[in-house]
């Protein structure tokens, strides 16, 4: 069974910093390309940021770049994500996902194309 966990949430003033992590489990994570996304109240889920199985290949919504950074450790089977200066638009439940991509520097950027995803973590920025 296919687990993905999120951790790392919080609430945090404006210009703060929060890391968030993902923890796998019940698949081969570097056959799987991962993903962060959020959702606001009464929003649609956004894409926030996504990393090739490799992680040498990235692609940030333009909202985020230059602030937020995503990592992974395959050996470890986790993907993180800072968050720097964040602000009180930032604030959502972030998810991760992942996906089954058959080249190492695929990314995915919609929430459709995800195969598995996690149950959420809250953040919120104040400001």
């Amino acid at each position: 069974q296919v687990q993905l966990v999120e951790s790392g949430g919080g609430l945090v003033q404006a210009g703060g910093s929060l890391r968030l992590s993902c923890a796998a489990s019940g698949l081969t994570f570097s056959r799987y390309a991962m993903g962060w996304f959020r959702q606001a109240p009464g929003k649609e889920r956004e894409f926030v940021v996504a990393i090739s199985r490799s992680g040498s290949t990235t692609r940030y919504a333009d909202s985020v770049k230059g602030r937020f950074t995503i990592s992974r450790d395959n050996a470890k089977n986790t993907v993180s994500l800072q968050m720097n200066s964040l602000k009180p638009e930032d604030t959502a439940v972030y998810y991760c996902a992942a996906v089954y991509v058959s080249l190492s520097e695929a990314v995915r950027t919609a929430p459709g194309n995800y195969d598995y995803w996690g149950q959420g973590t809250q953040v919120t920025v104040s400001s």
